[in-house]
């Protein structure tokens, strides 16, 4: 049994590490509302704006559309996106799950390389054969110091450059979708070559006036879609990171709560255990005296 000095330290020493929780906690559920906002007004633009890619593909010939090129998969480039912080659950590890999954398994015979996003994710592959580095991506590869548009520009605008260079025959995105503060889903997202929409009513497929030309629509419209497409990826597994150190923090702290109160009730029994026993040494001693 630990001694009462062993138990102080132990009862001291949590006590310490539920303050450091809860003030994780704190900090993170200040910094979800900022996040969950951002997420929220960019998600109904993102998702209109990709219908309306999608659409737009349906009616255009591949010769018209660099970016809907389905070629033969013989080279692929996953983009995995975790956080570069820890401490929040299995956020990270089920991301770089996933990826795994789809190196080993689903596209291992594709030469399958790994774009990181995220310190943890690096952490994890930068000593993989898999690993991609690539040095126009590198002031920009830790973007959660600087999560904002320009950044995500310049990953989304090399993306396209491979593949319309035919570096990748394909793009995947993995990354946590924010749906709440204690739910995060992990998807898995081809982002290039754009998938067309399938129409079930082809008499809607043309009906299509374009102001200005289709050439035109195909060089704006397509590459302002895919880089708000992968914003909006950040910006969702951002949410999604700081809704998962809120849960895992508030979960410590109230096992931290718990095994404090664990320790002072071990810690009142031992005390009261040693307080018995000298009651009883006295008593003997002084029946010792008078007999």
């Amino acid at each position: 049994m630990p001694s009462l000095k062993e138990i102080r330290n132990r009862i001291t020493s949590v006590g310490s590490t539920m303050q450091i929780t809860s003030a994780m906690k704190m900090v993170s559920a200040a910094k979800l509302k900022r996040a969950q906002d951002a997420i929220t007004q960019m998600r109904p633009y993102s998702e209109k704006l990709q219908e309306i890619l999608s659409n737009l593909s349906a009616t255009l010939d591949l010769s018209e559309n660099a970016f809907s090129d389905t070629r033969e998969v013989k080279n692929v480039l996953i983009v995995g996106i975790t956080s570069n912080r820890g401490l929040c659950g299995g956020f990270n590890n089920n991301v770089i799950k996933r990826v795994t999954q789809l190196v080993n398994e689903e596209y291992k015979d594709a030469n399958p390389r790994v774009l990181c996003l995220g310190k943890k994710i690096r952490d994890s592959y930068k000593r993989s054969d898999a690993y991609f580095i690539n040095d126009a991506l590198a002031p920009v590869e830790d973007i959660f110091n600087a999560l904002n548009f320009e950044n995500t520009t310049v990953i989304a605008n090399e993306l396209m450059r491979m593949f319309t260079a035919k570096e990748f025959d394909k793009v995947v995105v993995v990354y946590n979708r924010f749906v709440n503060a204690a739910t995060q889903d992990v998807r898995t997202e081809q982002y290039l070559p754009i998938v067309p929409t399938v129409q079930e009513d082809n008499s809607s497929a043309g009906d299509y006036i374009f102001e200005p030309s289709k050439l035109e629509i195909v060089a704006d419209l397509i590459p302002k879609s895919l880089k708000i497409q992968l914003f909006k990826g950040l910006l969702d597994s951002n949410a999604a990171e700081h809704g998962a150190r809120m849960t895992a923090m508030h979960k410590a702290t109230d096992n931290a709560s718990e095994l404090q109160k664990s320790l002072k009730l071990s810690y009142n029994k031992a005390r009261q255990a040693a307080i018995t026993n000298e009651i009883l040494e006295i008593v003997g001693g002084a029946e010792a005296l008078n007999s």
